[in-house]
C-alpha cells in the first residue's frame, strides 16, 4: 500500500474555498490598513542567522529553521554551530528593523510600514499551531511619542470593526517600565526581573500559587516580594476600566511598599476611547509580552471567542537602532492571522462568481464564448466539468465552494446559456 502523501509535520495545505476565504480576511484588513496611510513593503523569508540570533526575540529565537551554508566539506565534520548561517525568519519585526537600517535614507523621517506573510518557528506541532503561519504586522518608526500607539490601536481595532468583530475584540495595555517599576517596589533585584515576568506571564494559567512556586523555587525573590507582588495584581483585577482607579489616578499602589507611576497609559486609553467610543480598553498589570525588544507600552487584544491573544505589540525604541548605530523610535501591533481567520463570519461574495458547467462533447469555441460574455457582464468565471447526472449534490457543493451563480454550457441541454442563482436549495 502507498504511503499517504501529505506536507511535512506542522504544515498545511489550502483548498481553494479556504484560500478564498483567507484573502477575503486579508483584503479587509490591508483595505483599513492602508485607509491609515501605512504603506505596504515585503522582505524576503531569510534571514542571517545573527541577526535572528540577536537576544531579541525571546524563545523564538530557538525554534529557527536554520538553513545550512553552501558548501558545506561532504568528507569533514562539521560542527552544528558552523553548519548554518541564515535560517527562515520567526516574526516580521525583525525583518522589518533591518529593513528600515537598509534603505532609511529613502524612506519618510516618519514611516509608517504594512507587511503580511508567512513566518516559520520549528515548535511542537498542535491543533490550531502551525510550524509555518501568517502574520500581518503595521509599526512607525521615526515617531516617538505616544502618537504612534495610538495611531496603531486605533488603526488595529478598526480594522476588526470592518470584519465584523469590533464588538467581540477588548484591547488591553501595560507598559514595560511600569512593569519594571513594580518589581523594584516589590522588593525584585533588578537582575532578576526577566525571569520573574516569564512568571508572572503564566498568572492565569498556573495562578497566583504556580506563579509564587516558580518564583521563590528559582530563588528569584524572597516570599515577602513575591507577596506584595501578587497582592499587588489582585488588588488591580477588576480595576482595569478608564474610569477605575489606576487609570483615572495614573498611579498603582505596590501593597504598601510604594507607587509606581502609569507613565503613558492613562492618556493612551483616553485617546482611544475618544476616537472609538464602542471601543473596550482595559489596563492588566499582568500583561508582558514575551519579546524581549519592547521598551514601552505594549498592548494584546483578547477576542471573546478565542482562547488567547489574536493581536499583539507595543514599543520596541532599542532594535532599529542595533543596526543602524542611532537611536531610532519604533513601535509595531501583530494580528495572528491564523486566530482570527475562522472567527471571521464568511463575508458575502463582492463579486459574482459563475460555475460555468461543461460535459463530454462541449464544443471548446462556443463554451469560451459563452464565459467571454459572462466575464464582459462582470462575472468571475470558472470552468467545471459537469458529472453525466447533475443532481442537487452538485449545486451544494459549488455553493460550498463559493459559487453565486451556474450556467449550464452543455449542448442539447434547454437552458444552456442561462444563468441559475445558487442557494442552498437549488
Amino acid at each position: 500500500m502507498a504511503s499517504p502523501v501529505v506536507p511535512a509535520r506542522g504544515m498545511r495545505d489550502v483548498l481553494p474555498a479556504d484560500k478564498a476565504r483567507r484573502d477575503a480576511v486579508l483584503g479587509t484588513i490591508r483595505d483599513t490598513y492602508r485607509r491609515f496611510g501605512f504603506a505596504e513593503i515585503e522582505t524576503p523569508a531569510v534571514e542571517p542567522l545573527t541577526r535572528l540570533r540577536s537576544n531579541q526575540g525571546g524563545e523564538n529565537e530557538s525554534m529557527l529553521f536554520e538553513i545550512l551554508r553552501r558548501g558545506l566539506p561532504a568528507d569533514e565534520a562539521v560542527l552544528p554551530a558552523d553548519a548554518a548561517d541564515l535560517a527562515l525568519r520567526y516574526d516580521l519585526t525583525v525583518p522589518l528593523t533591518r529593513f528600515y537600517a537598509s534603505h532609511a535614507a529613502a524612506l519618510p523621517t516618519v514611516f509608517r510600514s504594512l507587511q503580511t506573510g508567512p513566518v516559520w518557528r520549528a515548535e511542537r506541532p498542535q491543533k490550531g499551531r502551525y510550524r509555518q503561519f501568517t502574520q500581518v504586522d503595521i509599526d512607525i518608526i521615526g515617531e516617538p511619542g505616544m502618537l504612534a500607539e495610538v495611531d496603531l490601536l486605533v488603526a488595529t481595532l478598526s480594522a476588526f470593526a470592518d470584519l465584523g468583530m469590533g464588538e467581540d475584540v477588548t484591547l488591553l495595555v501595560n507598559d514595560r517600565r511600569v512593569l519594571t517599576d513594580l518589581l523594584t517596589t516589590a522588593g525584585v533585584a533588578p537582575e532578576h526581573g526577566g525571569e520573574v515576568l516569564v512568571a508572572l506571564d503564566k498568572l492565569a494559567k498556573i495562578g497566583p500559587e504556580g506563579v509564587a512556586a516558580e518564583i521563590t523555587g528559582k530563588g528569584l525573590a524572597d516570599a515577602g516580594a513575591v507577596e506584595r507582588l501578587l497582592a499587588t495584581t489582585a488588588a488591580l483585577r477588576g480595576q482595569s476600566g478608564p474610569d477605575d482607579a489606576p487609570l483615572r489616578d495614573g498611579r498603582i499602589d505596590v501593597a504598601g511598599a510604594g507607587e509606581v507611576d502609569l507613565r503613558d497609559l492613562p492618556a493612551i486609553v483616553h485617546a482611544v476611547r475618544t476616537l472609538l467610543p464602542w471601543a473596550r480598553v482595559e489596563f492588566d498589570a499582568t500583561l508582558v509580552r514575551g519579546m524581549g525588544y519592547y521598551t514601552g507600552p505594549i498592548f494584546e487584544v483578547a477576542h471573546a471567542g478565542s482562547g488567547g491573544s489574536v493581536a499583539g505589540g507595543g514599543r520596541y525604541d532599542g532594535v532599529v537602532g542595533k543596526w543602524l548605530g542611532r537611536d531610532v523610535p519604533a513601535a509595531g501591533f501583530s494580528i495572528g492571522f491564523e486566530r482570527i481567520v475562522d472567527l471571521v463570519q464568511t463575508p458575502a461574495p463582492d463579486r459574482r462568481r459563475v460555475a460555468l458547467l461543461y460535459g463530454e462533447g462541449t464544443e471548446p469555441v462556443a463554451l469560451l464564448q459563452l464565459r467571454r460574455e459572462l466575464q464582459d457582464d462582470g462575472a468571475d468565471v470558472t470552468l467545471v466539468r459537469a458529472p453525466r447526472k447533475v443532481s442537487g449534490k452538485l449545486f451544494e457543493q459549488l455553493l460550498a465552494d463559493g459559487f453565486t451563480h451556474s450556467v449550464e454550457g452543455r449542448p442539447g441541454n434547454p437552458q444552456t446559456g442561462t444563468l441559475r442563482a445558487l442557494t442552498p436549495s437549488a
